[in-house]
C-alpha cells in the first residue's frame, strides 16, 4: 500500500467519506502529479468508467462489473504495473482509487459524458452529468474524456455534440487534453450499435476532430478496425488504442500490436479486456499489453 494512502481497505473509505469528507479535496491537493508525456511518448492506460452509464456486463457475463470493490482491487493490481500509466474514470472511482493511495505519479483522466445510459431511449443524448473542466483542473489532473456517438437519424446526437465542443473548450482554457472517443452509431432492434467499418470510423473521426474553437488539446480514443492506417491518415491528433468488449485475447492483443506502429498512435487506453479476462488473471494480461506499448 502507498505511504500516501489515506485509506487502508475499502471499509476505510466509507468511514472517511461519512467521517471527513473534505479529505477527498485535500488528498488531490496533496497527490504527486506527472506530465501526461513523457519518455517514449507513449501512454498505457487502463479504463473504468462504464459503470457510470449502467454498462456493467463484461462478455458473456452480465453483471460482472456489479461489485465496485473488486473492481478497485483490479484496477490496483493494474495501476501497480510500473508500465502503467494511468487511469480513466469517473469521480466515485477516482476518489476511491486516490484514497487507496493508488493514483500517485499517475495520470489521471476524468469522465466527462455518462448520461447516455446503456439501453435508454436517451441513450444517444449523452448529456454531461460527470466530471467537469473546472473540477478536471482543480484536481490537477491531465485531462477529460467524452464519448461522442453520432446517429444522424437521432435528434439527441446534436445536443451530444454541442455539450462535447463546449467542453473541448472548457478544458483547453485550462490547458488540459479532450480526449474525443466518436462513433457513427445507430439503432439495431431498438439496441444502440456501433458502425466499425473503417469508412464510418474516419467520417467520426473528421466529426469529432473538428469540435470546439480550439483542436491545440484534443486527442482521440479510436477503436481498432480494419485498415488502421487508412483510418489514421484521417487525423492527426495524438490517438490511444480502446479496448472494446472483451473477444479473443490472442486476436485483441494481435491487432492492438499492429496499430500501434501507426505513427499517430500514442498507446493503449483499455479497460475490461485488461480488467476482466477470461482467466482473470489481470496483471498477466496487463503485462501483456504494457510490453506492446514500451
Amino acid at each position: 500500500m502507498s505511504e500516501t494512502a489515506l485509506c487502508k481497505d475499502h471499509a476505510a473509505i466509507t468511514d472517511l467519506r461519512a467521517g471527513d469528507p473534505g479529505a477527498v479535496a485535500r488528498a488531490w491537493q496533496q497527490r504527486t502529479t506527472r506530465p501526461t508525456v513523457r519518455g517514449n511518448g507513449r501512454l498505457m492506460i487502463v479504463a473504468a468508467d462504464h459503470p457510470a452509464r449502467g454498462a456493467l456486463a463484461v462478455g458473456s457475463r452480465p453483471t460482472a462489473m456489479n461489485s465496485r470493490t473488486d473492481l478497485l482491487d483490479r484496477l490496483r493490481a493494474a495501476l501497480a504495473d510500473p508500465g502503467v500509466d494511468g487511469v480513466l474514470a469517473t469521480a466515485d472511482i477516482l476518489d476511491d482509487l486516490l484514497l487507496l493511495g493508488a493514483l500517485e505519479d499517475k495520470v489521471v483522466f476524468s469522465s466527462f459524458n455518462r448520461g447516455g445510459l446503456a439501453g435508454a431511449s436517451f441513450e444517444l443524448d449523452d448529456r454531461m452529468t460527470g466530471a467537469t473542466a473546472a473540477s478536471t483542473a482543480a484536481a490537477k489532473m491531465n485531462g477529460g474524456k467524452m464519448l461522442c456517438r453520432i446517429a444522424l437519424d437521432d435528434p439527441g446526437t446534436v445536443a451530444t455534440l454541442a455539450a462535447c465542443a463546449q467542453a473541448v473548450d472548457a478544458l483547453a482554457a485550462h490547458g488540459l487534453i479532450a480526449m474525443l472517443e466518436p462513433f457513427m452509431s445507430s439503432r439495431v432492434d431498438g439496441k444502440v450499435g456501433n458502425d466499425l467499418s473503417p469508412d464510418a470510423v474516419i467520417k467520426s473521426v473528421h466529426i469529432c476532430q473538428g469540435l470546439g474553437a480550439t483542436s491545440a488539446y484534443t486527442w482521440m480514443k479510436l477503436p481498432v478496425v480494419d485498415e488502421m492506417d487508412r483510418v489514421m491518415e484521417s487525423t492527426t491528433m495524438p490517438t490511444l488504442l480502446l479496448g472494446g468488449d472483451p473477444t479473443d485475447p490472442d486476436e485483441a492483443f494481435a491487432s492492438w500490436e499492429k496499430a500501434l506502429a501507426l505513427p499517430s498512435v500514442r498507446g493503449l487506453i483499455v479497460g475490461r479486456t485488461l480488467l476482466y479476462p477470461a482467466d482473470d488473471d489481470v496483471s498477466s494480461a496487463v503485462a501483456t499489453a504494457v510490453s506492446m506499448v514500451r
